[in-house]
């Protein structure tokens, strides 16, 4: 039989979610016997396959439109999305900028802080973000949410083995009405 096919991908986010995927240590030889990491930001391939993957595991908040396109790509091609750590399940940290205009945000993030160099905000469309920062299940539909910030590795090794083993996690999560 085939091992479940994995992606995993990150938006938003400080990386605190796959650092915690690391520090499952030992145990990542146990699920890598029992998945295939088909791509993640953390080895070569980035991209999840055309042809798909049975899961697609997300950290991070959704507030640029080159977040919206990997969280749709994922969503496309992933038979069950995972939304792993705060800013994927609740919009994080960043999500505080959507109390201030957006040009507000802008200025403050490239041209007033202290270490600002040339003071000037990025024109690029790639990052160019939205009115507002939004969590993940804002944006598509998602399967399981992992709440944390970071979440444990424990927790992180419980839901990927339960994945790995065709079983929907059972995590004691509030239910969100992002759906």
């Amino acid at each position: 039989m085939a091992k479940p096919k994995i992606a995993t991908d990150w938006l938003a986010a400080c990386a605190g979610c796959h650092m915690s995927l690391l520090d499952v240590d030992e145990r990542l030889i146990e699920l890598i016997k029992k998945v295939e990491l088909t791509s993640s930001p953390i080895t070569d391939l980035k991209v999840p396959p055309e042809s798909g993957v049975d899961v697609g595991w997300l950290t991070g908040a959704v507030n640029s439109s080159d977040n919206e396109h990997v969280a749709k790509r994922m969503r496309a091609r992933a038979r069950i999305v995972v939304a792993c750590g705060d800013c994927a399940v609740f919009g994080g940290v960043m999500r505080m900028r959507n109390y201030w205009p957006l040009q507000k945000a802008l200025e403050t993030a490239y041209i007033d802080t202290p270490s600002t160099v040339e003071g000037k905000i990025p024109g690029d469309p790639d990052i160019m973000v939205p009115q507002v920062d939004r969590a993940l299940g804002e944006v598509i539909k998602v399967d399981v949410y992992v709440p944390g910030c970071p979440p444990s590795a424990d927790l992180i090794f419980y839901v990927l083995n339960e994945l790995a083993e065709g079983r929907i996690p059972q995590l004691d999560t509030p239910k969100l009405d992002y759906d």
